[in-house]
C-alpha cells in the first residue's frame, strides 16, 4: 500500500463496476495497477503486455495476482466467491455469446477460477492478435469469450470442495510456473484451448 501510494498516480485502491451473481452488477475492490483513466486512454478496456498505462507497480502486482487481495472485501460482503468465473465490466460482458450470458453467472463469481488459470497469458494472448492483424475485441468476442464460457460451464457441471481446492492449488502453480499445463492433468475433462 506504502508503494502504491508513492508511485504512479499515488492512488491505492481501484473500484469498478463488474457483473456478479446472477447477473447482478457491484462494485469490485482492487488495488491499483493502471492509471486512473486508463479505460478512456488508447486501449480503452483491454490491457496488453507491457501496457504503457500499467503503474510502476503494477506489472508485479498483476503478475503475482495480489492486486486482487483487496476482493476479500468482496467474499465477506457476499459478492465474490474464493473460485468462480472471473467478474467482467459490462462492456465486456455484452461481448459473450447469448447463450453463456445466461449460465456464466449462475454461481458466484471468484477471485480466481478455471478461466484465470488457463488464461493467465491472456494479454499476451492479445497482444499477439493485435501485432498479427486481428481486432482484439473481435478476438476476444470470436476467440476468448466462447471458450470461457465452455470453461466456466464445465466448472457449474463439476462443482465440488475438491475441485475448488485444486483451483486454489493450480493458481498458484501456475504463478510459480507459468508455461505449467498442470491443469489439463489435473482436470482431464476440460474442453482444451486450441489457440
Amino acid at each position: 500500500m506504502i508503494g502504491l501510494k508513492l508511485t504512479g498516480e499515488g492512488y491505492i485502491f481501484y473500484h469498478q463496476d463488474r457483473i456478479g451473481h446472477k447477473n447482478i452488477n457491484f462494485n469490485i475492490l482492487k488495488f491499483a495497477t493502471m492509471l486512473k483513466d486508463s479505460p478512456n486512454m488508447d486501449g480503452g478496456v483491454i490491457t496488453m503486455k507491457r501496457d504503457p498505462r500499467i503503474t510502476p507497480m503494477g506489472g508485479f502486482l498483476r503478475k503475482t495476482k495480489i492486486n486482487e487481495i483487496p476482493q476479500l472485501f468482496n467474499v465477506l460482503r457476499g459478492e465474490m466467491s474464493f473460485v468462480g468465473p472471473r467478474p467482467v465490466m459490462p462492456v465486456s460482458f455484452a461481448q459473450y455469446p447469448e447463450d453463456v450470458k445466461k449460465v456464466i453467472y449462475n454461481v458466484p463469481p471468484g477471485i480466481t477460477g478455471i478461466g484465470s488459470i488457463i488464461f493467465r497469458d491472456e494479454e499476451e494472448l492479445i497482444t499477439q492478435a493485435k501485432e498479427d492483424g486481428k481486432d482484439p475485441w473481435d478476438f476476444y468476442k470470436n476467440q476468448i469469450y466462447p471458450y470461457k464460457g465452455r470453461v466456466e460451464e464445465w466448472y457449474q457441471a463439476n462443482q465440488s470442495f475438491s475441485v475448488d481446492f485444486m483451483v486454489l492449488f493450480l493458481t498458484a502453480w501456475v504463478i510459480l510456473f507459468p508455461e505449467s499445463d498442470l491443469i489439463y492433468k489435473v482436470f482431464p475433462s476440460i474442453p482444451k484451448r486450441d489457440f
